[in-house]
């Protein structure tokens, strides 16, 4: 089998029913998942060699597989069709951010992309899913996307930023704080004794 086609070489695109030109909303949105895809293999990785914990590793290997997913499903076109990701697949992601966010050390500034270098390949993911999603929100201005994969977009991102501060507080590095950041983040404590 051969790895080139030429059927892309005037700029279009196959897609489950039918084609797309190559500079289409949904087509770059799926490019920015295989772009937030690679570099989550990368930090999967550095996960690995900083040893931050098998569950992390775990988690961006399943996370690799629901990119894929994510990608399917916005390249099937056909309106009536069964989805890869659902409703299931994003409350994962949201135990996974809540059990972290609990771990973590409370959040009170801003902070700033870095302090491990696992961290900071974790919060560039997290940037590139942004991207991502901006782009398949585009892409849902002209035409119906899978709303599941939306969510679980929006999602990935709050997780990529749980992951990178579980990151730096398992290697025992504090979160680079925004210096110019008020407290802008409160804790259920917080609330309590302004009461």
């Amino acid at each position: 089998m051969k790895l080139y086609t030429k059927q892309g070489d005037r700029g279009d695109t196959s897609v489950v029913g039918g084609k797309r030109n190559k500079g289409d909303a949904r087509i770059e949105a799926f490019g920015s998942f295989e772009e937030v895809n690679a570099l989550i293999g990368k930090a999967q990785l550095m996960a690995a060699e900083e040893k931050s914990g098998t569950d992390l590793q775990k988690d961006l290997e399943r996370i690799q597989h629901e990119l894929f997913d994510c990608g399917s499903d916005v390249a099937d076109i056909r309106a009536e069709t069964a989805r890869k990701v659902d409703n299931s697949t994003v409350e994962w992601l949201e135990r996974r951010i809540d059990q972290y966010t609990e771990e973590a050390p409370a959040l009170r500034k801003f902070i700033l992309p870095g302090g491990t270098p696992l961290s900071a390949e974790l919060h560039l993911a997290r940037t590139v899913c942004r991207r991502a999603e901006r782009e398949l929100v585009r892409a849902g201005e002209a035409e119906d996307v899978p709303a599941p994969v939306l969510m679980y977009m929006n999602r990935l991102s709050d997780y990529l930023f749980s992951a990178a501060r579980i990151a730096n507080s398992r290697a025992g590095t504090a979160d680079v704080e925004y210096e110019r950041s008020a407290e802008v983040f409160t804790t259920e404590q917080d609330r309590e004794n302004k009461k």
